[in-house]
């Protein structure tokens, strides 16, 4: 049997560590699958590349010559596995159509494509874009969908055709068995500690939630001050996009916050997984950081900017920790957490297998449909899943240099579109030389 070339598309480049975190997770998985169906570790090969394997420059030109990179990938795969990325999105984000793209390849190479725990925006059949989605869908080469969170949108989707459909975990659920548990507490006891994990400003703007830059300032300090006032130590950090970097960096800096309450920079697993797993509670804008949260036993409130945060709550038995935008205020957070740190975490072994058991049957159907093989159990996941080697130190400094790059890449952006607001219209420079011949004569 030849080898078994898997390309695994996912958010991999992402500057939210939160998506490196699915990443190796989905990795793991995977491994897992090769080695419950009994193929040797020579016996596959996993191909790991962004979701957005299809070029911006390419969705912006046209140009067939900046398709041959993904044609390569895709021509040479046996299957395409979409882990754990907001693949359909189209609301404010053009994800949908390289999602398009990438399907329209491996429909024309004849690939098989598996969906794996994906976000999902809602259908909409009114919207073209939600409807060019569908259309897309319905090629021959998609096999399975799973999606963490609007299972009745993806049903919708792929509505008229045979590909499975199913809600499932998150690939971060499994993120403390993928890397590692955390360090048993000291003979003392210190305080308790409390993670707040800010967001950038914009992002309530994009989801049409009047909560400005001030309004989330406003809201960290009284929620800190809160914090402290009831004996906690409190760490403010992010999920690692820049521009949550840059809001955190502001916050500090206006305000004084002392440093040794502040990661103003996460840029690797370790990094975040250590902040979150140092804390008895954490309270986050970022989805992620909720969910590995989570998978390391630490209660968490999730501040819900938009439908997917309330759809993770409610899946893991904890949808009173989802709280609204009419909710965020100090007192009523820092109560819920209290309540959540309290009950602690409880986790349903059966829900936590879905993501495992669902791309399991989705790859023994392609490569081995009629193996007797089941899926592992739980325990013997905890046992046999394949562990996180480490980022190393060129993959850190690889990390650094592309969040370093779309820092500038966005600066250039702003000072681009600030130039071409005051730039001068020859339409209103002709008027003004009119006027002022006029009030010359």
């Amino acid at each position: 049997m030849s080898k078994i070339r898997i390309l695994l598309l996912t958010n991999r480049d992402s500057d939210n560590v939160g998506d490196q975190i699915i990443e190796a997770s989905a990795i793991s998985i995977l491994k897992g699958i090769m080695k419950n169906l009994d193929v040797p570790s020579d016996g596959f090969e996993i191909s790991s590349r962004a979701a957005g394997i299809i070029s911006k420059k390419y969705m912006s030109t046209g140009d067939p010559a900046l398709l041959e990179s993904a044609r390569k990938a895709i021509s040479g795969a046996d299957v395409v596995v979409f882990g754990g990325a907001p693949l359909f999105n189209y609301t404010y984000q053009n994800f949908y159509l390289r999602t398009i793209k990438t399907l329209e390849l491996a429909q024309e190479y004849g690939v098989p494509v598996l969906f794996s725990s994906i976000g999902v925006e809602p259908f909409d059949p009114t919207n073209p874009k939600s409807v060019a989605l569908k259309e897309a869908l319905a090629m021959s080469c998609v096999r399975q969908i799973t999606t963490r969170d609007d299972v009745e949108s993806a049903r919708r989707y792929v509505e008229g055709t045979d590909v499975a459909v199913a809600h499932v975990a998150d690939p971060a659920v499994l993120a403390d068995i993928v890397f590692g548990k955390r360090p048993a507490a000291g003979p003392e006891e210190p305080r308790k500690r409390v993670g707040l994990v800010v967001t950038r400003a914009g992002i309530f703007k994009d989801n049409g939630i009047a909560f400005s830059e001030a309004d989330q300032r406003r809201f960290w300090l009284e929620t800190m001050a809160l914090l402290e006032s009831r004996g906690y130590e409190v760490r403010l950090f992010t999920t690692g996009h820049f521009s949550d970097e840059v809001f955190l960096d502001a916050l500090v800096r206006a305000e004084g916050i002392p440093l040794s309450k502040v990661a103003v920079t996460v840029n690797s697993p370790e990094e975040l997984i250590g902040e979150l797993s140092a804390c008895d509670g954490v309270i986050a804008y970022r989805l992620h950081a909720s969910i590995t949260s989570f998978a390391y036993s630490v209660p968490s409130v999730g501040l819900s900017w938009n439908f997917k945060v309330p759809y993770f709550y409610e899946s893991v038995g904890h949808g009173d920790r989802a709280l609204g935008p009419d909710r965020w205020n100090a007192t009523e957070v820092v109560g819920a957490l209290e309540k959540a740190m309290v009950e602690g975490v409880v986790k349903d072994e059966a829900f936590l297998m879905t993501v495992y058991e669902t791309l399991f049957a989705g790859i023994k159907g392609i490569f081995a449909p009629g193996s007797e093989r089941v899926a592992f159990t739980f325990a013997e996941l905890q046992d046999g899943l394949p562990r996180y080697g480490g980022t190393s130190q060129a993959q850190y400094r690889a990390k650094v240099r592309r969040k370093l790059r779309r820092t500038y890449e966005s600066y250039q952006s702003r000072v681009s579109g600030m130039q071409q607001a005051v730039a001068p219209r020859p339409g209103r420079v002709a008027a003004g030389l009119r006027r002022l011949r006029r009030s010359a004569v």
